[in-house]
């Protein structure tokens, strides 16, 4: 059953992006967790600190490769859209992909492949269907420049936004279980507890699901 969290989100701790902290409180302690677009390795280092993992890491960029290795982090240069089909099943007790799923080329086939690889997936993505977006569009007829998506169109390494409906309607198709989620805003206050999905997706900025297998 599907439960969604209604508690604040507190950012204190290290100063630490709102979205890292919901997502390294739904991982279980001393778990083995592969981290998907590492960046810099912020969330590697918080599930470190505060939840003993045994981490690993995949990136893109030789930049966020080398700062993650610099911080004595276990990251190595690949492509998610490629590279995730090599891991065996099983592997990890966590995938997580946060902030990246908006930058992959084939968003459903990166999704199916964390779930056979770890028992649980974690997926965090700001949400294009929040009302401040959708009035930027209406009201000036341009793509919208935000905290969390803070890239002109024409820089902006996002290729497929989507939206908290999109990314529920596509777990649906996927027949996969929705274990928790939270959605937020940029205060790090929780979205309404029971609220429809449509209100999280007008209301919320960036949103966070744990899925796991029905099987």
């Amino acid at each position: 059953m599907l439960a969604r969290e209604d508690t604040p989100v507190s950012t204190a701790q290290h100063g630490t992006r709102v979205d890292l902290v919901v997502v390294a409180d739904m991982v279980k302690p001393d778990s083995r967790v592969l981290d998907v677009g590492s960046g810099d390795g912020e969330l590697l280092r918080l599930l470190a600190e505060t939840r003993g993992v045994d981490g690993r890491g995949i990136e893109i960029s030789r930049e966020g490769v080398n700062r993650c290795v610099a911080k004595g982090l276990a990251v190595i240069q690949g492509d998610a859209d490629i590279d995730l089909a090599d891991y065996p099943d099983d592997a990890f007790d966590y995938v997580i992909l946060s902030q990246t799923l908006q930058a992959t080329r084939r968003p459903r086939w990166v999704l199916e492949q964390m779930l056979r690889i770890g028992r649980n997936a974690i997926v965090s993505f700001p949400n294009f269907g929040h009302w401040k977006i959708r009035l930027e569009i209406l009201m000036r007829g341009r793509m919208p420049v935000t905290e969390n998506l803070p890239e002109s169109w024409y820089e902006t390494p996002n290729i497929h936004f989507c939206t908290i409906r999109d990314f529920v309607e596509l777990t649906r198709k996927l027949d996969v279980r929705m274990d928790r989620a939270v959605a937020f805003n940029s205060s790090g206050r929780p979205v309404r507890l029971n609220a429809p999905w449509w209100f999280w997706n007008m209301f919320g900025e960036q949103a966070v699901f744990l899925l796991s297998r029905k099987n």
